[in-house]
């Protein structure tokens, strides 16, 4: 079944949106005939594409460090030290302990990984960060967070628009507040990557 654009003209007329849905009405449908459909508005693309920029942004300013001891382990570790630290213990002795300690099993697992930076990986961390996922359990009793598709078909125009504005601050957070000395200055630069692209 074809996939169908259209536009709402002036007194609920209907006209084709793209070549194809003209194509299709033209070569396949009859004069008068009846078309069943289920609509829904379809989101901005531009917006869309706005989103991809922003996001592409925060990806060329983004360098990974420090990628062998994730922030949970070093928060676990520190954490448990600090815990200890209260029933009696030297908090800043045990807090050095734990620094080296995390030192010691980053070294060892620097020999068998391998940092890289990944477009997908990162897209999802940050919708993950912006508050868009699913929590799933998984066989060892874990939760992950998995993205929620940001696909036309998944998310209205609203819904979009606050996924922008969270992905916009969690950018800014982790990433672009380093390079740029406001929120506007970012995404006008984000603007200019669209613009370049066409």
């Amino acid at each position: 079944m074809a996939q169908l654009h259209l536009i709402k003209q002036s007194q609920g007329l209907l006209i084709p949106a793209t070549q194809e849905t003209s194509d299709f009405l033209q070569s396949k449908c009859k004069l008068g005939a009846v078309l069943e459909a289920d609509f829904k508005l379809v989101r901005n693309p531009a917006f869309h594409r706005r989103y991809f920029a922003l996001l592409n942004l925060g990806f060329e300013y983004w360098e990974p460090t420090g990628g062998a001891i994730s922030s949970n382990e070093r928060r676990l570790i520190t954490g448990y030290a600090k815990f200890l630290a209260a029933y009696g213990g030297s908090e800043s002795a045990l807090l050095d302990a734990a620094g080296q300690y995390l030192d010691r099993i980053a070294e060892k697992r620097s020999g068998y990984i391998s940092i890289c930076k990944s477009f997908d990986a990162y897209r999802a961390w940050v919708i993950v960060e912006a508050g868009h996922y699913d929590a799933i359990q998984l066989p060892d009793g874990t939760l992950k967070k998995h993205p929620r598709s940001i696909s036309f078909a998944s998310m209205d125009e609203c819904e979009f628009q606050e996924l922008y504005k969270a992905s916009l601050d969690v950018l800014w957070r982790w990433i672009l507040s380093r390079s740029f000395n406001s929120l506007q200055e970012a995404e006008n630069a984000a603007n200019q990557l669209l613009s370049f692209a066409g």
